[in-house]
């Protein structure tokens, strides 16, 4: 009841308060001292003894209480342009409401800044320790060929070798986080279109057949070249997606194993797996597999190439589509990550996009 209460209502239910009071003394004394005025008398006191307090009530609220109270208000209301605080009708009781709420936004914020933080902080050791190693080699390899290495035939062609490998390394590290920067701040364009995914995945499968032989890996696939199995994404995109997926399955599968790409209909959509029986990854990895510069294994990680940022980019492509991207693993016996991909264009272009 005394809840939501206006300031207004306080104030009358203070002054009715004491004006009861007021009365209920002036009768006492009357009845004791034995003088007994005229009932006008006694209802003009209590109305003289109301109006004085309400406005003693009011004025000091307004005063010391709620010219504070209005000023807090105005500084943490979200909408302090189409909303006042106003003395005679806000709901005390709303404004509490509005100044917890405030409140567990700003803890909110606070939290998120702090985690924003850690990231920045994780961003930046993780990358300067990326950059550093090609960065040194490449320092390493040149110092050697200007220091007289570059005229033994034994080891010139050799380091310079190195040396552009490492550059390439760099390079691939650079474009990979324009990538992500463009694919997290929405400036990435999508050029939605139908394509047959399954061809799309045998074009990928011409150019990586012989890094696949290297590691005498097979690489097989469900898809009917009869039968089309038509997706509606950015295929450049999608491209990516599985080039990364099936090139980690060849860089951590085991000798003469396995990959699969296998594609399932499920009603509207595409299921999409690739799936392999390679070296597989533990479980506390699972929840940072796409986290930028994860490395289950760092050291082989690193040995094997690559910039760390290829899982990264896969996940962020994948939700661009609007969809989820879920991986299954267990050491020693494989990974299998999936994702779907809708058959047709959404009706609402926002669905998809």
């Amino acid at each position: 009841m005394f809840n939501n209460l206006t300031v207004k209502q306080i104030a009358v239910l203070i002054a009715s308060a004491i004006s009861v009071i007021n009365a209920l003394l002036l009768i006492i004394w009357l009845l004791l001292t034995g003088s007994f005025g005229s009932l006008l008398s006694v209802l003009l006191f209590i109305l003289i003894s109301f109006g004085s307090t309400y406005t003693i009530v009011s004025l000091l609220l307004s005063t010391f209480v709620f010219q504070k109270l209005k000023m807090i208000y105005k500084i943490i209301s979200k909408k302090k342009s189409k909303k006042d605080f106003s003395l005679a009708t806000s709901n005390l009781t709303d404004v509490n409401d509005e100044v917890i709420q405030w409140a567990q936004d700003r803890e909110e914020e606070i939290i998120e800044l702090k985690n924003l933080e850690n990231y920045r902080r994780n961003f930046v050791g993780n990358i300067s320790h990326e950059l550093k190693t090609p960065i040194f080699s490449i320092q390493g390899y040149l110092h050697t060929l200007l220091d007289g290495g570059l005229h033994d035939d034994n080891i010139n062609q050799k380091y310079i070798k190195r040396a552009a490998s490492n550059v390439q390394r760099l390079q691939s590290i650079v474009e990979d986080l324009e990538v992500i920067n463009q694919l997290e701040s929405g400036n990435a364009v999508f050029m939605m279109t139908h394509f047959d995914i399954g061809k799309l995945t045998l074009e990928l499968f011409e150019d990586l057949k012989f890094r696949a032989k290297e590691n005498k890996i097979n690489l097989s696939t469900n898809y009917n070249p009869t039968m089309p199995i038509i997706v509606f994404a950015d295929k450049d995109r999608i491209r990516q997606v599985l080039d990364n997926l099936i090139t980690n399955s060849l860089k951590y599968g085991k000798m003469k194993g396995k990959t699969k790409v296998s594609f399932h209909s499920l009603d509207e959509n595409i299921l999409v797996e690739i799936s392999d029986n390679g070296i597989g990854i533990g479980k506390k990895h699972l929840n940072h597999l796409f986290d930028r510069f994860y490395r289950v294994d760092s050291s082989r990680s690193r040995a094997i190439g690559g910039s760390g940022l290829g899982l990264s980019i896969v996940k962020h492509i994948i939700e661009a589509h609007n969809q989820t991207i879920n991986v299954h693993s267990s050491p020693d016996e494989g990974s299998t990550f999936d994702f779907l991909l809708p058959k047709k264009e959404a009706k609402n272009k926002a669905e998809v996009m």
